[in-house]
């Protein structure tokens, strides 16, 4: 008989900026609270907690941003159930969001549960002559998106919200949680973020899994990224990952990735789960971060079919693309050329803030012997069109609405039909493989905007000019004389 699997306790990937020899934490009075109720904490929560729970010589939270990601059904809100019961019995201020009503509404539940296996009461549900003493009494307010929960003997509370662009705005709290972390955007965050910058000791904490083709969140993503980089001050990180695509049968990824495995989720139930979407088992199950946006209406094994292995050689004189980006921040420049193989190679030159002006874009211009400049962008065009006349530079045009849809929409078909190319640069691939289409006026027009909120999509957009504009290009032919 195979030896049943026991998942690690130990994450795949992570941050901590405590240090063990001088560790102080609180996680021990988290741990008796839980499992006062009956359960039992496990040893990769228990673990979490000391990091989470750390504390500094100023008795300060040593991680003031937490951020930890586990496949699904291995625990990971119990985790939140220990932070909020030691919370509650600190007297803390705590505000618990996410992204849907139901879940909002399911850790309520969870956390009253909790409170009742611990010994509390329910002071709605208690009448007059139950002789059930003040501090062992706690209020609950029951309402889909709005729940909380107060105890009484200390005033701690956990306000339960489903996330908005706005709430949490003229709220005060000590701790915010970001459950479903891989929803929260940034619309959201600029609401939340603020909450608990009055408090003397603040933490934030996300807990969620890696996106999905159908998550909407940014935040999440980033926060990764910069943590495993220790480019965030007084943060922490911890993930349960696979690096790569994984064979769905491979039962030491299923050990690896799933810390609750053999405790209380089973092989059986993940045989279960398997089936024809690999990309999906592997995100969901083996907590695979991808480094594209399956939302992307260019993937990154599309963009990457088009890059060229060779240093190509132009046929045609460059045209250049200029957008001038849609929130005034920053402009950029591309080119592209025509090969003799009937493609087209394009290439970002520059992306500079608007803060630097337009004289470098007229610098290059007037060292580049194109064909044609194609500008967009209210930004900037006005100055840049006034700029070309005085500076004498011809060729220079501007597109109307009808261009800018046909623009994009020839660019979208070059790539599908893999007529233009490039060289890989990384700045260019991370904006096309993570865009999304808008709509363009009301007949089906479309353009791109960027899935990340710190990616420039104007980089593409410069791109998409060039690319157009060279496909106009008319093939100047030799006149071939016979007699």
């Amino acid at each position: 008989m195979a030896a049943k699997l026991k998942g690690s306790q130990t994450p795949s990937r992570s941050v901590f900026l405590t240090r063990q020899e001088r560790k102080k934490t609180e996680y021990l009075k988290a741990v008796e609270l839980y499992e006062r109720t009956g359960k039992k904490c496990l040893k990769w929560q228990t673990n979490l907690n000391k990091h989470i729970l750390a504390k500094n010589n100023k008795g300060l939270w040593t991680h003031t941003k937490v951020g930890y990601s586990i496949p699904r059904r291995n625990g990971k809100s119990e985790v939140l159930v220990q932070r909020e019961l030691y919370g509650l019995e600190e007297g803390e201020q705590i505000l618990h969001t996410a992204h849907r009503t139901t879940t909002s509404h399911a850790s309520w539940e969870r956390l009253c549960r909790a409170l009742n296996k611990l010994g509390y009461v329910n002071a709605s549900e208690t009448r007059r002559k139950d002789d059930v003493p003040e501090e062992k009494l706690y209020d609950s307010y029951k309402a889909n998106g709005l729940e909380s929960v107060t105890l009484r003997k200390t005033g701690g509370r956990v306000n339960f919200r489903t996330r908005t662009s706005k709430g949490g705005l003229g709220e005060g709290y000590d701790t915010l949680i970001i459950d479903e972390a891989q929803e929260y955007d940034g619309d959201q965050e600029s609401a939340l973020k603020y909450v608990v910058t009055d408090s003397k000791n603040p933490q934030t904490i996300m807990c969620g899994t890696p996106p999905t083709n159908v998550s909407s969140g940014t935040v999440f993503v980033k926060f990764r990224t910069d943590a495993l980089a220790k480019k965030v001050k007084n943060a922490m990180w911890a993930e349960w990952s696979v690096d790569y695509m994984t064979d769905l049968d491979d039962r030491e990824a299923w050990k690896r990735t799933n810390p609750s495995l053999g405790y209380f989720l089973t092989e059986r139930a993940i045989e279960d789960e398997i089936g024809p979407d690999a990309v999906d088992f592997n995100i969901q199950r083996l907590g695979l971060w991808l480094s594209y946006n399956q939302a992307s209406a260019i993937s990154e094994k599309e963009w990457q079919a088009l890059k060229l292995d060779y240093k190509p050689e132009p046929i045609s004189k460059p045209c250049i693309g200029i957008k001038f980006g849609k929130d005034g921040k920053n402009a950029a420049l591309a080119c592209a050329t025509k090969l003799s193989d009937g493609r087209i190679f394009v290439e970002c030159l520059y992306c500079r803030p608007m803060t630097q002006g337009i004289g470098w874009i007229l610098d290059v211009l007037s060292k580049i012997n194109y064909a044609e400049v194609v500008a967009d962008g209210a930004n900037g065009q006005r100055m840049l069109e006034d700029a070309a006349k005085d500076c004498k530079l011809k060729n220079v045009k501007f597109p109307v609405v009808s261009d800018v849809i046909n623009a994009n929409a020839e660019f979208e078909q070059a790539v599908f039909q893999r007529k233009l190319c490039h060289s890989g640069q990384l700045s260019l691939e991370q904006v096309a493989s993570n865009c999304k289409k808008r709509n363009i006026g009301s007949n089906g027009g479309f353009g791109y905007e960027s899935l990340m909120d710190d990616l420039e999509i104007a980089i593409l957009d410069a791109v998409i000019f060039a690319y157009w504009s060279c496909s106009k290009l008319k093939e100047h032919k030799v006149q071939k004389i016979t007699y």
